[in-house]
């Protein structure tokens, strides 16, 4: 019966339906050449809130090869869903809450298993620089010292449930939350050496690297993304999924 209640409110959560996003122009703060200052990105669709412990739970019901008990190390670390109760229980976690300590090995599992994928870094930037109005908010001051402010804040030890103010997508909690992962998270790099696995930390003087200086957030998000393995997990690391087409 609880694999049945947590579906049911898995599908709840998830009624309303991906929102359509671009077409549009992504404008890298760190390309890497030239020609990739100007990025087109194709129409897609967005999960409109992160992927939250009820869903996730519902896909490891589903697929116990990805439950914390059984996931394999070489896709997974040991901290892995190391925020719920037991393998199939989520304890203090908010079932609506975003989901967190997961890979992203076990996020493009999750995806496909949605019929969708993990979205590109241009896709996710694209859809995350719009406010509640613009569509490209990415120029308003208010607007990043609003995601830099969150950005500061310690991450909760229990997590709020999403559902947030939508913006012009029609998309929510891209910022406040949890940062999330991106199909292709090592595209952009801050340094040369921003892949270097003994790294763990990242360091705001290499701002001056961005052709936009002043897009301090976007800078955070990079370099983030660029200390990351693929199995590593974080308190504050989520994700969502992506869709070629509309799934419904």
């Amino acid at each position: 019966m609880r694999s049945l209640a947590i579906v049911a409110l898995s599908a709840g959560i998830a009624a309303a339906g991906p929102a359509h996003v671009g077409p549009g122009i992504y404008h890298p703060a760190f390309p890497a050449s030239p020609s990739e200052r100007d990025i087109a990105v194709a129409g897609f669709w967005l999960d409109r809130e992160p992927v939250t412990n009820a869903d996730y739970l519902a896909f490891v019901h589903a697929v116990p090869a990805w439950s914390r008990d059984h996931a394999r190390s070489l896709f997974v670390d040991k901290d892995y869903l190391g925020h719920w109760a037991s393998s199939d229980g989520l304890g203090t976690a908010l079932p609506k809450a975003p989901v967190v300590r997961v890979s992203w090995f076990s996020a493009r599992a999750y995806c496909a298993w949605r019929g969708g994928r993990l979205p590109r870094e241009a896709e996710w930037e694209l859809a995350a620089a719009a406010d509640a109005r613009h569509r490209d908010a990415s120029a308003d001051p208010t607007f990043q010292a609003q995601i830099l402010r969150w950005y500061a804040k310690p991450t909760p030890a229990i997590l709020p449930a999403v559902g947030g103010a939508a913006n012009a997508w029609g998309v929510r909690d891209l910022h406040g939350l949890v940062w999330e992962w991106v199909e292709d998270f090592t595209a952009s790099l801050v340094t040369s050496d921003s892949r270097d696995p003994t790294r763990s930390q990242v360091c705001g003087a290499e701002a001056a690297a961005s052709k936009d200086p002043s897009a301090y957030a976007t800078f955070m998000r990079t370099a983030f993304r660029g200390s990351l393995d693929g199995r590593d997990t974080a308190t504050s690391l989520g994700f969502r999924c992506a869709y070629d087409r509309s799934p419904r």
